[in-house]
């Protein structure tokens, strides 16, 4: 399996390309600010045909250039139902500090083709299966998205903005609930293999296990209510 990743000029967001191998169809995850032209010379080097756009959630920091991107190839872009209102418009799941930085204003398109992902239920996408994760506390609807392993790999996770190397994703902004962060964590994270590599939406990779031992988002003290003090650190908008 090939994965390149591009980080956005805005927010550092990663943007991933995953196909089957070289020369092959792929599928692009979360394609954020400015990453045109660097994602056109990375499907030309690998020569990789994009079939689909998958989304981890619906704000703007991993959508922004989704309507260019499918648009310019014919292609769906797929979303869960809970945060299709986001794709719709973006302007509701931003911060204030984010409102400002784009002027209060956005001129937005929503993409032609959109069709709605489900929890549990298997992707065929370019030759690849993934499973898709219902992970709501980041926004409603936040999904990961699961590919098998290779070889000795126990699998790779594409976490979007449910868990990072060391922290996970913010929850105050609208639509995020840390109660629901919590749940998410506990029923979708911890029951994991340690050997599952994860793909996150900023920062670099990590692996279950790695997080496990050290990321103090998945103790038990957090995980089960507190410590109140501890809130996630403002990664994305």
């Amino acid at each position: 399996m090939l994965v390149t990743s591009l980080v956005a000029d805005a927010f550092a967001t990663n943007c991933y390309v995953v196909a089957p191998g070289e020369g092959e169809e792929c599928v692009i995850v979360d394609p954020g600010l400015g990453i045109d032209a660097r994602l056109d010379e990375v499907l030309s080097r690998h020569r990789l045909r994009p079939v689909a756009v998958l989304l981890t959630h619906g704000h703007l920091d991993h959508t922004f250039s989704v309507t260019p991107v499918c648009g310019a190839r014919g292609i769906t872009a797929y979303i869960h139902p809970d945060d299709a209102e986001l794709l719709a418009d973006p302007l509701k799941g931003l911060s204030p500090e984010t409102r400002a930085f784009f002027g209060g204003r956005l001129t937005w398109t929503e993409p032609d083709d959109v069709a709605e992902l489900t929890d549990g239920a298997p992707v065929r996408l370019a030759g690849l299966d993934f499973t898709v994760t219902h992970a709501p506390g980041h926004t409603r609807g936040s999904v990961m998205f699961g590919l098998p392993g290779e070889g000795g790999n126990t699998g790779t996770l594409l976490t979007g903005d449910v868990l990072f190397a060391g922290s996970i994703g913010r929850t105050d902004l609208p639509g995020g609930s840390m109660d629901a962060m919590r749940d998410s964590l506990r029923r979708t994270i911890l029951p994991l293999d340690d050997g599952i590599d994860v793909l996150p939406g900023h920062g670099p990779g990590t692996s279950i296990g790695a997080e496990r031992r050290a990321n103090p988002f998945l103790r038990p003290d957090f995980l089960g209510g507190g410590p109140e003090h501890m809130s996630a650190p403002r990664r994305g908008l």
